[in-house]
């Protein structure tokens, strides 16, 4: 068994009509987080995770309670978006508890800053970083448990042992519910050391549990943003402007519009204040926008409709932002852009010099002394989230207060900017968090719950704001567009002795320079550029690693073609090399780990003998401290490609909910390949070209892969990212199976547009 250092504070506390409550909080180097929850009718037990930056530095909270009825129920803080960590955080207290997991209840938390600290979902990290603490929380309340029984039946605490919530002592035969102990065990003193499982004896984790919320999706039950309904409550809209680099001018026929049935209000709105510093969570699009209020959805629509505004152009300004603690100034530029000038301002960045972010050895001889050398480009448009679930949030602000429920990834903080923008304490602002119909990013920067309250504020009425279809996708946030510039130099042996690349975006770069093939070969050169825009872009679904790992693997696998090697077979050489001689000391990635993702889906996928016969494309990427490859099978069928087959493996370490994992691995795998496939956003004007399901294509059933095979890597490593990493490898096997059929590099997405 584990011992668990205590470099923490506990706290456990009796509750009022019997019953134990254990809080934890973690020192960190940050700050120290750790208080009693008090509202024990609402938050019983707790568990919370939450991701920081990426050092890796994070700061966790967990509290369980016990009823005297022998009620175990624990409230998850992150919002839950399809990731599951609302089933799969409780499995972890669950198992260190000895408890049995069909009989906890689990609840969404509210937004509680008094409590906890950055609640939120993004990056694949909630487990990730929760899984020591969580397993703490479950073992020292079982502990105290048993200390509690020990002391009760005066017999010695190594006598007690514990089975699905029940303690035993075997020699008296005595035995108790974990609740006729809860009361007794609030007073022993909080252990300073406990002893946690050994992997082998997981009772919960690593056995398929089904999702919590399951039975209420797919019945209809209320539990998302838009299905809020409130007595009184109106239902508002939003008038974005219908081009990136126009502002909000003037209403034109507000007084005619207001005498349409149902109609209540018409008036512009200022989401920030000027001269805010905005956080990276604060991202808009636009600042000043029209609201529009009403007695129903319809009848709001149709005013929309018929509102006339006047637009004009905005002037180059600079906004200040706190990026995580890194203060920067955000240089926003005037016009209506364009996407053939987006290209062509990438095209020609790209030949000039950029920032260079890594440089090991002498690049400029190993392509100087090379035999072969390989030079290819890749680009990649904007791309829309499109989440299921409209933009949507509930807002009730008066003067004493502000309640808000709704879908949002990182309710902290936007909570403090709503504090900002309100005026009002943030002790004065309840936000009760609903499930998320899609996140992807799209969610991390809620200005529309901030719309909401400003709206609430204004009317005196509680609001339920809905952006439409065309809202969301018409008015940002995007995905940045990328291009990446790859050179190559093999010696006369076809080793690979040089690589070069050069990546840049508008207005972000998309350069991880520390990542696979870095570390693997001798002369390596990584370098960056960004172009500014007035085109609002945020985190998409694995965030510029959907782009690098499409370029990266598409053009290893030109390379390695180049060499003579196959694909799965160079890549492994590399990173052996990796492994045994490493370049450089800042290599994120495990090169070991790395390799055996490689050797699991070879063999899965029977590649060895299926690679003559079948048209298969490899990929093979890292990110979110996981692992993942993918086979991909294909063939063209007049002139459409029909995917026969996707073999995944995954390292993600210990697996908690294996169910819920194979199903993000697949839902990954189907979203990039129609993003991959059919996924663009342009601009003509600055007006986005697409508005709709009608001219944004998304992926259709038949188009999806006939079957995913999914695997994962069995260790005993604390778990890592799951939710993200099976996504970007999917880009390059696509490309690469693509190649293989047509005998054609696909180096532009979306692919399809060039089939």
């Amino acid at each position: 068994m584990e011992s668990q250092s205590r470099r923490s504070f506990l706290k456990a506390s009796a509750l009022s009509g019997g019953g134990f409550m254990l809080g934890i909080s973690f020192l960190s180097s940050f700050k120290t987080f750790g208080k009693t929850i008090e509202n024990i009718d609402e938050i019983d037990a707790v568990v919370r995770a939450l991701t920081n930056d990426s050092s890796g530095f994070n700061e966790l909270n967990g509290f369980v309670k016990i009823t005297a009825d022998n009620i175990i129920k624990i409230m998850s803080p992150n919002p839950e978006g399809g990731q599951g960590v609302k089933t799969a955080m409780p499995m972890i207290v669950a198992e260190e508890l000895d408890v049995d997991f069909s009989k906890i209840v689990i609840e969404q938390a509210d937004l509680d800053t008094k409590h906890f600290t950055r609640q939120f979902i993004g990056g694949s990290q909630a487990i990730h970083q929760g899984w020591q603490i969580l397993r703490t929380a479950g073992a020292t309340a079982r502990q105290m448990l048993c200390e509690a029984a020990a002391k009760t039946w005066n017999v010695p605490v190594e006598e007690i042992s514990t089975e699905l919530g029940i303690l035993y002592h075997k020699k008296s035969g005595k035995t108790a519910k974990y609740g006729d102990m809860a009361t007794a065990a609030a007073q022993i003193p909080v252990p300073k050391d406990v002893k946690l499982k050994n992997v082998k004896d997981f009772k919960i984790v690593g056995k398929s549990k089904r999702n919590i919320d399951l039975e209420k999706i797919v019945t209809g039950k209320p539990l998302f943003g838009i299905d809020t309904k409130k007595e009184g409550m109106l239902i508002a809209m939003i008038v974005h402007p219908p081009a990136f680099g126009l502002k909000f001018k003037s209403v034109v026929n507000d007084a005619t519009v207001k005498k349409m049935k149902g109609v209540k209000d018409i008036f512009p709105i200022k989401i920030f204040n000027d001269g805010y510093e905005k956080t990276f969570f604060d991202t808009t699009t636009f600042n000043e926008v029209v609201a529009l209020v009403g007695n129903s959805t319809w009848e709001v629509m149709q005013a929309k409709k018929a509102l006339q505004i006047s637009w004009q152009p905005i002037e180059s300004y600079t906004q200040n932002r706190n990026m995580l603690g890194r203060k920067m100034v955000e240089k926003i530029p005037a016009g209506l852009e364009d996407s053939i000038e987006h290209k062509a301002k990438l095209a020609e960045r790209m030949a000039q010099p950029a920032t260079v972010r890594r440089k090991d050895g002498d690049i400029e001889a190993a392509f100087k002394n090379a035999a072969k050398t390989i030079e290819r480009t890749y680009n990649a448009p904007f791309l829309v989230h499109n989440c299921m679930e409209p933009m949507n949030f509930f807002a009730h602000v008066t003067d004493e207060k502000a309640e808000l429920s709704g879908p949002l990834q990182k309710p902290e903080f936007t909570e403090q900017a709503l504090s900002a923008r309100l005026g009002m304490p943030l002790e004065k602002i309840d936000i009760k968090m609903t499930r998320l119909g899609g996140g992807f990013g799209r969610r991390s920067y809620a200005h529309w719950l901030i719309e909401a309250a400003l709206i609430s504020q204004k009317v005196k009425a509680p609001v339920k704001l809905i952006y439409t279809r065309e809202d969301d996708m018409t008015s940002g946030i995007y995905r940045s567009t990328y291009s990446a510039h790859y050179r190559a130099a093999l010696d006369a042996n076809n080793n690979l002795i040089g690589f070069h690349v050069k990546a840049g975006g508008t207005p972000e770069s998309p350069l991880y320079p520390n990542r696979f093939p870095a570390g693997a070969v001798d002369n390596y050169l990584a370098e960056d550029f960004t172009i500014d825009s007035n085109i609002t872009v945020g985190s998409y679904r694995a965030p510029r690693s959907n782009f690098m790992a499409a370029a990266e693997q598409s053009f290893l696998d030109e390379v390695a073609e180049a060499a003579g090697k196959d694909p799965i077979a160079f890549r492994l050489e590399l990173l052996k090399r990796a492994n045994e001689k490493p370049v450089g000391k800042n290599n994120e990635y495990e090169p070991e780990r790395f390799a055996k993702v490689l050797e699991l889906v070879k063999e899965k996928s029977n590649w060895e003998t299926i690679k003559t016969t079948k048209k298969l494309g490899f990929s093979a990427y890292f990110c979110h401290d996981s692992y993942a490859a993918h086979v991909l099978d294909l063939e063209i069928k007049e002139g459409s490609p029909i995917i026969n087959k996707v073999w995944c493996a995954i390292d993600c370490g210990i697996v908690i909910n294996p169910g819920a994992a194979k199903n993000m691995a697949e839902g990954g795998i189907v979203d990039a390949v129609g993003a991959s496939m059919y996924g663009k956003m342009a601009f003509t004007k600055g007006v986005p070209d697409a508005s709709n399901f009608h001219n944004y294509r998304m992926i259709r059933h038949n188009e999806a892969p006939k079957q995913i095979e999914i695997h994962f890597v069995e260790n005993t490593i604390d778990p890592s990212g799951m939710g993200e990493p099976a996504y970007p490898p999917v880009y390059a096997a696509l490309a690469n199976a693509l190649y293989k059929a047509t005998g054609k590099r696909f180096y532009n997405q979306p692919f399809g547009e060039s089939l």
